[in-house]
């Protein structure tokens, strides 16, 4: 047998080596899949079974039931009402401009209903419900049940909107809630607001928002690979928001709504003994069951130009001239300094003139009202004794005293955004307009004109707080909060400290004579029922030249001046307190009083006199 050559040698040498290679290498691949297998199914296995697990389960939020809103007699003003909506889901349509094309052929669907449907599309995952259309009428589902076939991933669904029952009339008070937008993601807490789409926008609705919105529910749910629901696995379920009990009142909402007439204004009447806001209106205001699933461009744009502002809530952020219904503060604060004593008496020749300085201060009143006291002043209004009181008191003393009933300051009512209005001061000028407080800056201010300025609110508080007897109880429209009571205890309730407890019973008499005495403003408002201590007021709107005479018959209604009334009562024990701005509505005692008049006639269950009732009682007595 021959011997192998040399190159059969090197051939089986090379083909051992390499088969010993290859066998190397498949025992070294095959111990790094080993390595890799333990490393995956034993040191590493709960990760990856939570990952696997997570591509078939999901948690889906479940949204709370918002909290309702209740007056004072339980009759609900703002609830969730049953809503039908015809919804699209994404990810079973193939084209959804196409269907949406298709479905304006049967229904109304505007370009609104579209912007909304794409802006709420990009936020919901694809398998979830989007609503095209909200809120469909009867005769809008039969037309589309019929055709319902036509559609696939076209469906109605049930939902809960936010419906407000008296709209215009509690539209600035409970505010409305509305879509989230894109601002308000960014601050709020994404995973307490999965699955809702609303949020409170205005009034209530936005004041106690984490109370009425509830905390949100957990379902956990089987999905397959295109993301449909297989089947529930468990459900953790949503905790409903907490229902507001107010002291408002609809009825007596609806009675100062309406007094007010054509006039723009406001009117809040708070109750004396809890601080509870009873009423307050904001007129003109505007249906807010517009803006919980978006208003129209149409319908925003009308209210957004309308020179009237119906959107501006008056009541808590309107700003005006107090005018004469400051005098009863005033008064008190010279009392109280002893800058002036009760039987004091000036003389009023109908103008007032600061010593050394050439500008003369005009009193309504051309002719003056003669000699004056405290009382009389009060009752008549003369200016004359509150320019030469002011001046003599001075800016700082003044502005100590008038901000002890928050003038100036925030009343602490429950309502978002409230303005503090101005209560000028030395400092205030300086760093508004970097001037130097004068002599007749303080001389305006003495009956509530120049840079003086008051809202609604603090007016009806600050008259709350003299009723009370000092007593500063923080006006609160929320009586309750699901079963937790607002009302403060008796303990916490700050007080004006007095100097002389009758200083604030000469300026209530004074208040008196406003409604019962021979020359008060407000004579005509005095009753058989109760007793009323007032003050009316006059704003000026546009401003007066030194010997310029005001004839509101010259001017454009828009320049006449404002009215204004403050008043509470029954004197004897205070129940009610009201403060009233009438617009470009002239004079306090003949304008704003009545309104102020008829709202306490409805709080006391007073059914007033029509005037042809009236004048037949006037004659029958004849």
């Amino acid at each position: 047998m021959r011997a192998p050559d040399q190159k059969q040698i090197q051939a089986r040498r090379l083909f051992i080596g390499r088969s010993l290679a290859a066998l190397l290498f498949v025992v070294v691949a095959l111990a790094i899949v080993l390595v890799r297998l333990y490393w995956l199914q034993i040191q590493h296995h709960d990760h990856f079974k939570t990952l696997a697990t997570d591509n078939r389960i999901k948690l889906l939020p479940l949204p709370p039931s918002r909290g309702e809103i209740y007056d004072r007699n339980g009759v609900k003003l703002a609830q969730n009402k049953t809503s039908v909506d015809l919804v699209i889901i994404p990810d079973q349509v193939d084209d959804i401009d196409a269907v949406i094309g298709e479905l304006r052929q049967i229904l109304t669907i505007t370009e609104d209903d579209v912007n909304r449907f794409k802006k709420l599309k990009r936020r919901k995952r694809r398998f979830e419900q989007v609503p095209i259309r909200t809120d469909l009428t009867q005769k809008e589902m039969a037309l589309f049940a019929v055709e319902r076939h036509r559609f696939t991933g076209v469906d109605l669904g049930v939902s809960y909107r936010r419906y407000y029952p008296y709209g215009e009339f509690t539209a600035h008070v409970v505010g409305y809630i509305g879509r989230i937008n894109e601002r308000e993601l960014e601050s709020i807490d994404k995973a307490a607001y999965a699955g809702t789409s609303h949020i409170g926008k205005t009034g209530l609705e936005r004041y106690y928002e984490e109370s009425l919105h509830g905390e949100v529910g957990v379902q956990r749910v089987e999905i397959d690979a295109a993301g449909h629901i297989i089947r529930v696995l468990e459900t953790q379920p949503p905790s409903s928001g907490q229902d507001i009990h107010l002291y408002f009142d609809i009825e007596l909402q609806k009675t100062a709504y309406e007094a007010l007439g054509e006039h723009a204004g406001a009117v809040v009447a708070i109750d004396v003994k809890t601080g509870g806001v009873l009423a307050m209106v904001s007129k003109p205001a505007f249906d807010a069951n517009l803006f919980v699933n978006g208003i129209s461009f149409k319908d925003y744009n009308a209210l957004r130009d309308d020179p009237a502002n119906p959107l501006f809530n008056r009541s808590t952020h309107g700003r005006y001239p107090p005018g004469s219904t400051i005098k009863p503060f005033i008064g008190l604060a010279g009392l109280e300094t002893g800058t002036v004593h009760p039987g004091q008496t000036i003389y009023c020749p109908g103008h007032y003139r600061i010593k050394n300085a050439g500008r003369t201060f005009r009193d309504w009143k051309r002719r003056g009202h003669g000699t004056i006291n405290l009382a009389t002043s009060i009752e008549q209004s003369c200016d004359v004794y509150y320019y030469d009181l002011a001046y003599s008191m001075g800016i700082d003393t003044l502005q100590e005293n008038l901000s002890q009933f928050h003038f100036g300051k925030q009343t602490g009512i429950d309502m978002p955004r409230e303005t503090s209005a101005i209560l000028p001061s030395r400092e205030w000028k300086k760093s508004r307009y970097k001037r130097s407080w004068l002599p007749g800056d303080t001389v305006n201010s003495g009956i509530g004109q120049g840079y003086f300025l008051v809202s609604p609110v603090q007016l009806a508080y600050a008259t709350a707080v003299l009723a009370a007897d000092g007593r500063l109880i923080l006006p609160r429209l929320a009586a309750r909060v699901g079963n937790a009571s607002t009302l403060p205890a008796d303990d916490s309730i700050e007080r004006i400290e007095k100097k002389n407890p009758s200083n604030w019973e000469q300026v209530i008499d004074g208040m008196l004579l406003v409604t019962e005495g021979q020359r008060g403003t407000a004579k005509r408002l005095r009753n058989e029922h109760y007793r009323i201590a007032g003050k009316t007021g006059t704003a000026q709107v546009v401003s007066m030249k030194q010997n310029e005479v005001y004839d509101e018959t010259k001017l454009a209604r828009e320049k006449h001046d404002h009215a204004l009334f403050m008043a509470f009562a029954p004197v004897e024990d205070p129940q009610i307190a009201v403060a009233v701005i009438a617009e470009n509505g002239g004079h306090g005692g003949a304008t704003a009083a009545p309104i102020a008049h008829r709202v306490m006639d409805a709080w006391f269950g007073i059914e007033r006199e029509e005037p042809e009732q009236r004048l037949a009682r006037e004659q029958g007595d004849e």
